[in-house]
């Protein structure tokens, strides 16, 4: 791999005897370690195979959590420095809150010098990991690009083109009382996802989700107000079968032809077509997003503990440049857990010219890497999660007891700012 700098055998065996240890101090040395959440644990594992070989003398390991408990024991080991693990894997909708913290090393620190390989990434994916201060606190290693799933066939029944699905979010709200009307599926499992994706579309560039530049709330603003309204007439004509993504009721309903689109990022192919709704293959076709909208659902981030050992921290910045920056990692991350990557490197090559069979043939790919490149930048503010939160919870009171939408934004845009003041 290129542009690596390269730590020399002498210089790793030097490190590990420090302290006029002996060998055998030496062989009782803490392992370099990974701390990372299901199928990127899967990914880490995999280099680090190859990535032994060349560094016999470095024990590595794994420390695999599930999702939320990964992320729960990571805030609490950077806030109180204990059991720091070497390298952390951050799935993208936590990077605010742990980037506006001071827990994460500055990897545009010369030690380290991630700026110069800015070019070599999707723009978005780079400059999300940016702190407030500019500061680069993470590598990007893979993204999820946004796109809209939908049944051809379904679609067919109901007289309907995929532009009908695409020309707005109104026009992809009346394609769904039309197909409710002629086929009976549902228009899309939940209206979480069409208040979030609408929500997000709007964001201007340089912004927040939920908060703007300067870290002000902004859950009033016209673009939650259309999501609201939207997500309520779907609900009020009853277009959304009321079902969570994951949940079984959900991939029943996928493998029966009763929801006719699915919003989700490149990923969900691989999902669909390898255990949710296998039996589907060749009847999804996918298109960008409505009304030219463009984001990311999900994506991963390599980062540096500031307080873990700082004898281990070259080391971790090898690996962590081992596991982001080599092309053929990435294509086999790719391959083998549906990890779109965040290289550009990785995604040239006949692999992103090969038709789909799940998706009827459709060389998918090719749309998912030009929904990369026109990624804006989202940025994500510390409170991220909480704001989300609720946010939902103010749409269910609209949903279910029929409080007015702008009551409701209004209340969720004062709690926000009062946990802010605190």
């Amino acid at each position: 791999m290129q542009d690596i700098p390269a730590i020399t055998r002498r210089h790793l065996l030097a490190a590990a005897a420090c302290g006029a240890a002996g060998l055998g101090r030496a062989a009782e040395r803490p392992p370099l370690t990974v701390a990372a959440f299901p199928l990127v644990d899967v990914i880490v594992k995999d280099v680090l195979k190859g990535w032994s070989q060349s560094h016999p003398e470095v024990d590595a390991e794994v420390i695999s959590r599930q999702y939320d408990d990964h992320h729960t024991a990571m805030t609490t080991a950077l806030s109180t420095s204990g059991h720091l693990p070497d390298v952390i894997a951050l799935e993208a909708s936590y990077l605010g809150r742990f980037s506006l913290g001071a827990g994460l090393e500055d990897l545009s620190a010369p030690a380290f010098g991630a700026e110069r390989f800015r070019e070599r990434f999707v723009p978005f994916a780079f400059e999300t990991a940016r702190n407030r201060e500019g500061h680069v606190v993470a590598m990007p290693t893979d993204i999820g690009p946004g796109s809209l799933f939908y049944r051809v066939d379904l679609l067919a029944r109901a007289g309907l083109k995929e532009e009908d699905l695409t020309r707005s979010w109104e026009a992809y709200v009346e394609a769904g009382t039309e197909l409710r009307a002629r086929t009976g599926a549902y228009l899309i499992g939940d209206v979480r996802l069409l208040k979030d994706i609408v929500v997000r579309a709007g964001t201007p560039p340089g912004e927040g989700q939920f908060f703007d530049a300067q870290g002000r709330a902004q859950i009033t603003s016209p673009r939650f107000v259309r999501a609201f309204e939207l997500a309520r007439k779907v609900r009020l004509q009853g277009l959304d079968a009321r079902v969570e993504v994951w949940f079984n009721d959900w991939a029943e309903m996928l493998k029966r032809g009763r929801l006719a689109t699915e919003i989700s990022g490149a990923w969900m192919a691989g999902q669909m077509a390898n255990w949710v709704a296998p039996g589907t293959a060749g009847k999804w076709r996918v298109a960008q997003l409505p009304e030219g909208a463009y984001c990311s659902y999900g994506g991963t981030y390599y980062a540096i503990p500031r307080r873990s050992a700082p004898e281990r921290k070259q080391l971790a910045w090898q690996l962590i440049q081992e596991l982001t920056l080599d092309r053929q990692h990435q294509l086999d991350a790719f391959k083998s857990q549906d990890a779109f990557p965040a290289l550009l490197a990785a995604q040239q090559g006949p692999f992103f010219d090969q038709p789909l069979p799940f998706l009827g043939g459709q060389k998918a790919r090719q749309l998912w890497r030009e929904a990369a490149q026109r990624i804006p930048v989202v940025r994500m503010h510390r409170q991220h999660k909480f704001a989300d939160e609720v946010v939902n919870a103010e749409l269910d009171n609209v949903l279910e007891y029929g409080k007015p939408i702008a009551q409701a934004l209004e209340d969720a845009q004062a709690l926000l700012v009062h946990r802010a003041n605190r």
